[in-house]
């Protein structure tokens, strides 16, 4: 049984997977995607996104992180799947299941879903160019509108070659709008023979333990919740109850720090005020805290603001 920290484009970046993998629970990260068009990646860019590359590909509690690549060309992304293969990463996941309309517009994504014999050119071509012993996986969604060519997309990812599957149990057209169709997860599995990691609509532990029972996976990839809820990945593992908010609060702290040293400090604020607010829900606290920063926009004033607050 593992836990996965889902890719989030904007959220779950290396300063986050840096903090989340560290509160414990999380067995491996998927990356946010890497977009790829006509040309290979460089080191430079790569380094960006996935810091950890440069770090054994593993985050600093030791979680390994997977690179996703993005992108609708099989030549393209194999060439890059087997260039950043060779610079340590521990697996290649290709994404399928991204619903932004910019990205749909120029083939990337959950368009993809629409065309399973490419998707299977796509996953062929990344399995054929990475090392055996490498992981090349993939994560789509539902479909684009519906659910007509679900089980065909599914079934062309096997047949490229995936080690596993991971199915975000919404189409594009649903968006994050629940309930995911958690009841779609257990007919995939009764298609294909490769692993499925089940995806959707997870905030709580009782969340896990209910999308496990309907859809017979083992593995769950969480994303939005585990931001929500950081310790959420830990609870499940262990059955200890929630993190108090001022034990909580070193670790927000922890995190801020770590943006204004990695990043322009003008735009650490905003990242910061982006985590708050999604734990209104789990933490009112935050969202009192969050009310104290709304206004300010100097970091250091940022700071000991903070600073105050764990006094």
């Amino acid at each position: 049984m593992r836990l996965i920290l889902a890719p989030m484009h904007g959220l779950a970046d290396h300063s986050l997977r840096n903090i989340l993998t560290r509160l414990g629970g999380i067995d491996l990260c998927v990356a946010e995607f890497v977009r790829v068009t006509n040309h290979l990646l460089t080191d430079k860019t790569l380094l960006r996104t996935v810091p950890e590359l440069a770090e054994g590909g593993c985050t600093r509690a030791g979680v390994p992180v997977r690179m996703q690549l993005l992108g609708s060309d099989p030549v393209c992304l194999a060439e890059n799947a087997a260039f950043i293969a060779g610079l340590g990463a521990p697996g290649i996941d290709l994404n399928f299941g991204c619903p932004a309309p910019k990205v749909n517009f120029h083939g990337g994504g959950a368009v993809l879903l629409q065309h399973p014999e490419q998707i299977h050119a796509i996953v062929a071509a990344a399995r054929r160019a990475v090392p055996k012993h490498i992981p090349v996986t993939a994560k789509m969604r539902l479909g684009l509108e519906d659910t007509s060519l679900t089980l065909d997309c599914a079934r062309a990812i096997e047949a490229g070659g995936a080690d596993e599957i991971t199915v975000h149990a919404r189409t594009r057209a649903d968006r994050y709008r629940p309930p995911a169709r958690w009841e779609w997860l257990a007919r995939i599995r009764e298609t294909v023979k490769l692993p499925v990691v089940a995806n959707g609509e997870v905030w709580t532990p009782q969340d896990w333990e209910n999308i496990r029972q309907v859809s017979g996976c083992d593995d769950v990839m969480i994303g939005r919740g585990a931001i929500t809820r950081p310790d959420l990945m830990r609870r499940i593992k262990t059955g200890n109850e929630a993190m108090p908010w001022p034990e909580l609060l070193l670790w927000v702290v922890d995190f801020y720090e770590q943006l204004c040293a990695k990043m322009d400090p003008r735009h650490a604020p905003g990242r910061l005020k982006q985590w708050l607010g999604m734990m209104y829900t789990a933490y009112p606290e935050a969202e009192t805290l969050h009310r104290a920063l709304r206004a300010e926009r100097d970091p250091v004033m940022i700071g000991k603001i903070l600073a105050t607050v764990q006094a």
